[in-house]
C-alpha cells in the first residue's frame, strides 16, 4: 500500500479543505493510506503527522480554514530543516506529498524534490491569485466576494451620509482582488500596484464624479500599491479635493468564511488530480486552471506573477483605473 501526505502552507485560503477531502478520498478509493502535515512544512520538520480517514475529513467541504492548520517555517527554508523532513517522511514511509499553498510552498517543493524529497505535486492555495501559469488559485473567489459584500454595505452607508469611503483589500503585490471586487461593485476609482497610481488624476476623477451628481464616492485600494495603503493614498486625495475621507480596511476576513461554489469545486477537481498524477508517476509541477482545464506548471516556473490581472478586464477597466 502506498502512503501519500497531504499539507497546507503560508497563508489560509477557503477552498484548502474541499482540496484535502477530495485528494484523501481519490486516495481511499485507490487503497492508499493518506497522512497530513500538521502546521504545513513544519510537520514534516517536527515528525507532526495526523492519520486521515473518512471520518476526519467529513462535513469540511463548507468550511474555511484548514483542518491541518498552515504556518511559515523558518526551519525549512534550510539544508538542515529540510534532511529532518526527508528523514521523517522516509520513517513514516511516505511516498508522496500534496502540497496546497502559494508561490513560497512551491519554491520550498522545489528545493525539497531537489534533495530527494518523496515525488510531490502542489495545488494554488492563495488568495492573493498571483501565481505565473494558472489563471485561478484556490480561495480567490471567495476572497473577491467577501469583499464585493464588504464593499456593497459601505455603499449603502456612503450614500445615505453622502461620503467618500477608501476601501483597502489584501493583495500584496496583487491588484487581483481589489480590481475583480472594485468592477463588480461598481467603485468609481481602483487603485492597484501594477499600475502607477496619479493622485491627482484620482483626485478629479472623483470631483467630477461628485460634480455630476455621484452622492457616495467608492475607491477601492488594494494594499500593496506603492503609493501607499488606503490611509495614505486618502489623506492625499481629501488634501486636494477638500472632501472627507472615510478608510475601512477589510484585512483577514477575505481569507476566513466558507468557500464559493467555484472555490469547492476547483479545489476539488486538483485535490483528485493530484492523486491521480502521484499514482500516474507525475510531479515536480503546480496544478493550476486553465481554460476551464487542468494545466501543470514545473515547480521552477510556478513564480508570483509580475501581473496577475486579466488582459480582458483591464482592457474594460479603463474607466476605473486611474
Amino acid at each position: 500500500m502506498k502512503t501519500f501526505a497531504i499539507l497546507t502552507s503560508g497563508g489560509d485560503a477557503p477552498g484548502m479543505n474541499a482540496a484535502i477531502r477530495a485528494a484523501a478520498r481519490t486516495g481511499f478509493r485507490n487503497n492508499v493510506r493518506m497522512l497530513g502535515a500538521m502546521h504545513g512544512f513544519r510537520g514534516l520538520v517536527e515528525d507532526d503527522f495526523i492519520e486521515l480517514d473518512r471520518r476526519s475529513i467529513s462535513n469540511i467541504i463548507q468550511t474555511g480554514g484548514s483542518i491541518l492548520r498552515s504556518s511559515r517555517c523558518d526551519e525549512f527554508e534550510t539544508v538542515e530543516g529540510r534532511a529532518k523532513a526527508l528523514e521523517n517522511c522516509r520513517r513514516r514511509g511516505v511516498d508522496g506529498l500534496i502540497l496546497i499553498g502559494g508561490d513560497g510552498t512551491m519554491k520550498g517543493a522545489l528545493a525539497f524534490e531537489t534533495e530527494g524529497s518523496p515525488p510531490s505535486v502542489g495545488l494554488p492555495g492563495t488568495i492573493d491569485n498571483d501565481i505565473e501559469g494558472t489563471e485561478y488559485t484556490i480561495g480567490f473567489d471567495t476572497a473577491v466576494n467577501t469583499a464585493l459584500r464588504a464593499i456593497d454595505q459601505i455603499r449603502d452607508t456612503a450614500e445615505a451620509m453622502e461620503r467618500m469611503f477608501f476601501i483597502e483589500t489584501m493583495g500584496r503585490r496583487s491588484g487581483a482582488i481589489a480590481l475583480t471586487a472594485g468592477i463588480a461593485g461598481g467603485g468609481n476609482v481602483v487603485i492597484v500596484p501594477e499600475i502607477k497610481t496619479d493622485i491627482p488624476k484620482v483626485a478629479k476623477t472623483l470631483l467630477d464624479d461628485r460634480e455630476a451628481g455621484a452622492t457616495s464616492l467608492l475607491v477601492i485600494v488594494s494594499e500593496g500599491d506603492s503609493a501607499g495603503g488606503a490611509y495614505e493614498i486618502a489623506a492625499k486625495v481629501k488634501e486636494l479635493t477638500g472632501l472627507d475621507a472615510h478608510v475601512t480596511i477589510l484585512g483577514h476576513i477575505q481569507r476566513g468564511g466558507s468557500p464559493t461554489a467555484q472555490d469547492r469545486i476547483i479545489a476539488s477537481v486538483l485535490g483528485v488530480t493530484a492523486v491521480e498524477d502521484l499514482l500516474a508517476g507525475r510531479h515536480g509541477h503546480l496544478l493550476g486552471w486553465k481554460c476551464h482545464a487542468v494545466t501543470r506548471i514545473p515547480y521552477a516556473e510556478a513564480r508570483t506573477s509580475t501581473s496577475s490581472l486579466p488582459v480582458e478586464i483591464l482592457q474594460h477597466a479603463d474607466m476605473l483605473i486611474t
